[in-house]
């Protein structure tokens, strides 16, 4: 049986200790508990024991679980999100941390401004131009930030990326290097009603790396929930 309490306490410590490496304190790393394929009570566990964000891939599997949790949290949408899912995804979460496209930010605005609401959203950049993933190429970043800066019902609040598929964590800290320094090149143009907040980057395998790198969100999922079934 997998013992979330225990698995949320290592984690909390290892990040405390990644931090402190990098200068910065465990408080300065915000945790999104991605809860993809796990169940209602598997988050309500991580929510008792200090969890405050939720991260889901898909709409529709996110809709069905936050409609049974009545615990007051934050709701981060990790998972590529299709044009046609926005309506919904707007209305649901806090945050979507993978916008990659003009035609995805038009419509997230315009929902957005339909409900009278503003969407925090992060930019997925493809830092390892691996062609499987999702993401703006790095070169574009900050062009396609100044063209969409001006939309209502949307704000910018970092970059989201992720690193390399492979155990070799040597191979995978340049993506993450690569990110922090977008990151900054885009912070230093003082862009008009951006706000350059977060680095979401690091997942399970390599989050003590992207935190030496400068990451100040993370995305776990097996270190709290343990592994995902077939």
């Amino acid at each position: 049986m997998i013992d979330i309490e225990q698995n949320i306490k290592t984690l909390m410590k290892k990040v405390a200790f990644s931090a402190e490496k990098a200068g910065k304190s465990q408080k300065d790393i915000k945790i999104v508990a991605v809860s993809k394929t796990y169940g209602v009570e598997d988050i309500k566990e991580a929510l008792r024991y200090g969890i405050k964000i939720i991260g889901e891939n898909k709409v529709q599997e996110a809709e069905d679980k936050f409609s049974k949790i009545e615990n007051d949290f934050e709701k981060h949408l990790v998972g590529h999100l299709q044009t046609n899912k926005v309506k919904k995804a707007v209305r649901l979460f806090d945050m979507i941390q993978s916008l990659d496209s003009l035609k995805l930010a038009h419509q997230i605005s315009k929902r957005a401004k339909e409900v009278g609401k503003v969407t925090d959203v992060l930019v997925e950049v493809n830092t390892s131009q691996e062609q499987t993933k999702f993401g703006l190429k790095p070169d574009e970043v900050l062009d396609f930030v100044k063209k969409i800066s001006n939309l209502e019902g949307l704000k910018i609040k970092g970059l989201m990326t992720i690193g390399l598929f492979t155990p070799d964590l040597n191979k995978v800290r340049p993506c993450f290097k690569l990110l922090k320094e977008i990151f900054e090149k885009i912070k230093k143009e003082k862009i008009p009603e951006i706000e350059m907040e977060y680095l979401s980057m690091g997942m399970t395998s390599d989050y003590q790396v992207a935190i030496e790198q400068g990451s100040n969100m993370i995305r776990i999922g097996t270190a709290i929930f343990g592994k995902r079934g077939l």
